[in-house]
């Protein structure tokens, strides 16, 4: 089911009598990455994906987004649908989003699941990649910038031997607005360091990492794990930064496990 709740889509799936889970994505994708994840969970838990503000059916505005206003949009979102307590699963940009979410808030959730992402803010190396990637949008279109980033998401094995499903990602990540993806961008290049909260949560974690992930690799993940004290990491063979979606099922029974035990 979808609605509009301030301004984003959000799609829901599954009784709401269940427990909720919030999926929030990374960039530049949208909801869809979570396809496998719901089509999965919805059976019993209550799901609920969105497109962040400026990808996907979201609309892009000013552009001018921050870590602070996405994390307002999913406060939004748990008030609008009267969620108590959901698990916040986010991956990459979307798990920065949680982190900070749960920095904010805490007690607002009952679980954290966070995919191939990291709790660092960018140093000036990143931060002139991000303006780098603004500045490639202006000059060459948000296709091309698009082409590029998307293929290092994913794992070579993944798009040779699954080329429709790749390209299938690649094209509605493509349809993106150049304001939104700019947004993002500048939004990612200022976020704050969630790093030294790790040890203050008390959640419960898990951390799901592609063994192949370029971006953010086991090396990087491995930290997190050992700072959160209840918390556990699966590495997950063969796959990417998209883990979720190159190894749905393994991520699946991983989340799986996990949720038993939350």
């Amino acid at each position: 089911m979808k609605q509009i709740i301030s301004d984003l889509s959000v799609f829901t799936s599954g009784n709401k009598k269940n427990t909720p889970i919030v999926f929030v994505h990374g960039f530049p994708f949208d909801h869809f990455m979570w396809n496998e994840q719901v089509k999965e969970f919805s059976k019993n838990y209550y799901c609920i994906t969105y497109d962040i503000r400026g990808l996907g059916d979201s609309p892009a505005g000013d552009g001018q987004y921050t870590m602070e206003s996405f994390v307002d949009d999913i406060e939004s979102i748990l008030s609008e649908l009267n969620l108590n307590r959901p698990i916040l699963c986010g991956l990459s940009m979307g798990g920065y989003i949680s982190l900070r979410a749960v920095e904010r808030m805490e007690k607002k959730f009952s679980a954290l699941i966070l995919c191939d992402t990291k709790s660092l803010a960018d140093d000036n190396a990143g931060k002139i990649n991000r303006v780098s990637g603004i500045k490639w949008i202006n000059i060459n279109g948000v296709e091309s910038f698009i082409e590029g980033f998307v293929a290092n998401c994913f794992s070579e094995n993944y798009i040779s031997e699954h080329n429709s499903e790749y390209n299938n990602v690649l094209n509605r990540s493509k349809s993106s607005n150049p304001v939104g993806v700019k947004g993002c961008l500048l939004a990612m290049a200022a976020r704050t360091d969630t790093t030294y909260y790790l040890e203050q949560i008390s959640l419960p974690v898990l951390l799901v990492c592609g063994e192949k992930d370029k971006l953010t690799p086991p090396d990087v993940m491995k930290p997190i794990n050992d700072k959160i004290s209840n918390s556990e990491i699966i590495i997950v063979k063969d796959a990417g930064h998209m883990s979720p979606v190159e190894k749905s099922q393994i991520v699946n029974e991983g989340i799986k496990n996990f949720l038993q035990k939350v």
